[in-house]
């Protein structure tokens, strides 16, 4: 069953004159750019790999498409995208900034919670009203959720990477960090520190495969959603979900 589905989606997905199996028919090289996020991206020591890298790699595959990836700081990636450096970035949430510049053509990946992670019992979060008065870690150029991004109240120090971002909370630079569950997790895991995560958190949104609008590849964006489609009905795409969150949330 699982065979005459699949077949039947890339009849239907991927027209006669746009195949060459599942590939398009221009052998594209597709830059992404993207930040050292583990387990979202792991970019450095190696062949990418992570959660979002591995999903596009399937896409990818299915397209015929070879893929080269750019490592820099979230905020450049963004520069990058306006200048026309990269063509793809893998999980950035959709902001009406952002839409200036990228097309949000698939929501490739799972919500996540941001968490608040603490080390000293007074910097607890139980309620938003607590980080008023704190120092808040954050990544530069990141979204969180609507409320605290626009607020201007709150004082927000920002880093490049979540490993800075937790030092600096070692270090009484900051008081509290904020972070996508598996991203601080790791974080903390990694530099064996004895951080906590507070009671307070908010529900994640799913994050997207965006192609820059002033890219080639954007020609391809339903041919993106169609290879999704058919890696989720083969059960691949729960798979590699599954294995990032049994790795890395125990």
């Amino acid at each position: 069953m699982r065979v005459f589905a699949t077949a039947v989606l890339m009849a239907l997905v991927f027209p006669v004159s746009a195949q060459q199996g599942t590939e398009t028919v221009e052998a594209l090289t597709v830059t992404v750019g993207a930040n050292h996020a583990p387990p979202y991206r792991i970019i450095e020591g190696g062949e990418p790999t992570g959660l979002y890298v591995d999903i596009f790699q399937e896409i990818a595959d299915r397209l015929g498409w070879k893929v080269h990836y750019r490592e820099a700081p979230f905020r450049r990636v963004l520069r990058m995208v306006q200048q026309g450096e990269v063509d793809v970035m893998l999980g950035p949430l959709e902001t009406a900034e952002r839409t200036e510049l990228m097309e949000f053509v698939a929501p490739a990946f799972p919500p996540e919670r941001r968490l608040f992670f603490y080390l000293n019992a007074e910097d607890r979060i139980e309620r938003y009203a607590d980080l008023y008065g704190r120092a808040i870690g954050i990544l530069e150029g990141a979204s969180y959720f609507s409320r605290f991004d626009t607020d201007d109240k709150l004082l927000k120090e920002p880093a490049p990477r979540y490993e800075n971002l937790m030092l600096m909370m070692q270090k009484g630079r900051v008081d509290v960090v904020i972070a996508p569950e598996l991203v601080g997790l790791y974080a903390v895991e990694k530099l064996g520190l004895d951080v906590k995560v507070s009671p307070f958190f908010v529900p994640g949104e799913r994050s997207y495969i965006a192609v820059a609008k002033n890219s080639p590849v954007l020609k391809y964006a339903d041919d993106i959603r169609a290879a999704l489609k058919l890696i989720e009905l083969e059960g691949i795409h729960e798979d590699l979900v599954l294995k990032y969150m049994d790795r890395f949330a125990e």
